[in-house]
């Protein structure tokens, strides 16, 4: 997952995540980060947590964790969601440090059938919280936020151009929207896996290939990251896009809220949409992992999960968290969400992005 960080330039993340990447060999060859514990494995010392880009946290909530736990937070972000699972799954034997967050539903079991992940859960994690956890992934995954992949709008355009938004996936492949979508790449995105996983729920197994054909044939573009997505093609972004629909998340039209807070200038398709949950979880051969127990346990507790809107624009687990004001009016979840089976995307989920890659780039 890579998404959201509406205040960061795409150079400014695109060279940060080159220089997180180029870290990982040397990171790997030291077994993990730096070495944590006292001689009595006591939580102590520093915990290091893999993550991906968008990982956000406020100064003031990470700082008051650091004081009561006494543990130093360091951070290493490969990349999005999807190079992050598979630098998990490389360097399984000498993990890159002690604690992930963000591994999602789409990419989990693979993580998961690798043996990247220890046993672990918080002992009161809220039974509705842990629901979000498939049966093949609880006791090694805490589930930490979640928010729906989907299409969103530049309401603006379709109002200068006097051309009615399209509200469905159907809509996409008609003449009129030619040439106006940017998606993301599911081989190198997570929202493009969801948004994949999202077709293949909506016209099945037998019509989903023929769906992307459709949508290749009237002018899809396809980018590499949602930053490109979003920042470059999207017109709704006031960077000079020129793609007036782009993947996003259902939370992005409320940060694009106009200055009197009374209308935002995007929306979201929410017939568009697959829903995205994140997760935590401890390191096999983690070099702190009563330290990493405790960095879980504080990824679940009040005070990071009202913290997470504002931060990463996700809704958190946890359902008692109150949520910001405008989030009920510019930031709904889908009612109706599109779904895969998690055991269907664990058994098909490589096979599934190699015919896309086919269909759609050649």
């Amino acid at each position: 997952m890579t998404r959201r960080t509406t205040s960061t330039s795409t150079a400014r993340t695109t060279a940060a995540a080159v220089g997180a990447v180029a870290l990982l060999p040397l990171l790997a060859a030291c077994g993990g980060g730096t070495p944590s514990g006292d001689a009595s494995g006591a939580a102590s010392g520093t915990v290091t947590l893999v993550t991906h880009d968008s990982f956000a946290v406020s100064d003031d909530v990470l700082a008051a964790f650091e004081k009561e736990s006494g543990l130093t937070v360091e951070q290493v972000a490969p990349g999005d969601a999807g190079t992050l699972v598979n630098q998990l799954v490389l360097t399984k034997d000498a993990p890159l440090g002690d604690v992930v967050f963000g591994v999602d539903n789409t990419y989990a079991s693979r993580a998961v059938d690798a043996g990247v992940f220890a046993e672990y859960q918080p002992a009161d994690l809220d039974p509705q919280v842990a629901a979000y956890a498939p049966d093949d992934l609880a006791g090694t995954l805490t589930p930490v936020d979640m928010g729906d992949v989907c299409l969103n709008l530049d309401d603006g355009w379709f109002d200068e151009h006097d051309v009615t938004p399209p509200a469905t996936l159907e809509d996409l492949v008609k003449p009129e929207y030619a040439d106006l979508t940017v998606v993301t790449n599911p081989a190198t995105s997570s929202p493009g896996l969801a948004f994949l996983l999202a077709t293949i729920g909506a016209f099945g197994t037998d019509g989903w290939e023929a769906y992307w054909a459709d949508l290749r044939d009237n002018g899809v573009k396809v980018a590499e990251s949602w930053e490109d997505a979003y920042y470059v093609d999207f017109s709704g972004a006031g960077e000079g896009g020129q793609r007036p629909i782009a993947l996003s998340y259902a939370t992005s039209p409320a940060f694009t809220v106009t200055e009197d807070g009374k209308s935002s200038t995007t929306s979201a398709m929410l017939d568009t949409c697959f829903r995205q949950v994140e997760y935590a979880g401890v390191l096999s051969g983690a070099d702190n992992p009563e330290g990493a127990e405790q960095l879980v346990d504080f990824l679940t507790s009040p005070e990071f999960q009202a913290d997470v809107p504002g931060q990463m624009y996700m809704y958190p687990a946890d359902p008692d968290v109150e949520l910001p004001a405008d989030w009920q009016r510019f930031a709904p979840l889908a009612d109706t969400p599109f779904e895969v089976a998690p055991a269907d995307v664990a058994a098909h989920r490589d096979e599934w992005i190699e015919q896309w890659t086919s269909t759609v780039v050649g």
